[in-house]
């Protein structure tokens, strides 16, 4: 798996497939370039893919910190080193902020957030109420497989669910680090640091929903980044592009080809 150093210093693992224009795919927390499997298998066909491995998750080591910004960074770091000018950037969850945050500040040709709320106030509070277990090791584990296993939901397959927690590494300094700003950040202060993000972002994005995130949420999206286009697609949980790959991919090439 090749390698490439970020300006302080950590080492990103990624790999590449396929030719054609640039796709860089992002997971999400706690996951690896791995969740991508299915997806790299439809779209190497005609795209050069690069999937990433965010500093301490996957085969990167962990090297703090791990805001944002310095994630943004890694994948940029990886696009980069992976020869992907101007690619077409794709997150989930975590990967889906972090794309997010990239899409407004490196040369991309579009961004798709794939069931990752910008809104943070509602999961603020979720996260802040489960703080004390969280940061004891003892229930750390515990907690974060609950959490996943909501996420979840029905729609995934066994066998893909089980593929899925195959590939987790769910570190509590990384986890803990990620969201420090969630968990310790007053409301405004993480409201006005979100909201700067998204109204940076001027290419073409696509948010794409599992979990209905409800009509609030798409208005206010839209008053940050008026030129958004947002599906949802009900019923399929915090996984829709491995509940129905062919149906995501298909999804990706349209909103690409426009």
């Amino acid at each position: 798996m090749p390698t490439t150093q970020t300006a302080d210093g950590a080492t990103i693992h990624y790999q590449t497939a396929g030719e054609g224009d640039p796709v860089v795919l992002v997971h999400g927390i706690t996951e690896c370039a791995r969740m991508w499997d299915p997806v790299v298998d439809r779209l190497s066909t005609d795209h050069r893919v690069v999937t990433v491995d965010l500093r301490g998750h996957g085969e990167s080591p962990r090297h703090a910190p791990y805001d944002l910004a310095t994630l943004a960074g890694d994948v940029a770091a990886a696009a980069i080193a992976a020869g992907a000018d101007r690619p077409h950037l794709v997150g989930h969850s975590l990967g889906g902020a972090v794309v997010s945050a990239l899409a407004g500040a490196f040369p991309a040709a579009s961004a798709v957030n794939v069931d990752q709320p910008l809104k943070l106030d509602d999961f603020q509070q979720q996260l802040q109420a489960a703080a004390p277990a969280l940061r004891d090791p003892e229930m750390f584990p515990t907690v974060i497989a609950g959490l996943f296993d909501d996420l979840a939901g029905d729609a995934l397959d066994p066998g893909e669910r089980a593929r899925i927690e195959s590939h987790r590494r769910a570190d509590q300094e990384v986890v803990l680090g990620i969201w420090e700003p969630v968990l310790d950040a007053p409301p405004e202060e993480l409201a006005a640091m979100v909201e700067a993000a998204a109204s940076a972002v001027t290419i073409p994005y696509l948010a794409l929903h599992g979990i209905d995130p409800g009509s609030a949420y798409l208005t206010w999206l839209r008053s940050l980044i008026p030129h958004a286009e947002i599906d949802v697609w009900p019923g399929l949980g915090h996984y829709p592009h491995l509940v129905d790959p062919d149906r995501f991919v298909a999804r990706l090439e349209r909103f690409w080809a426009t």
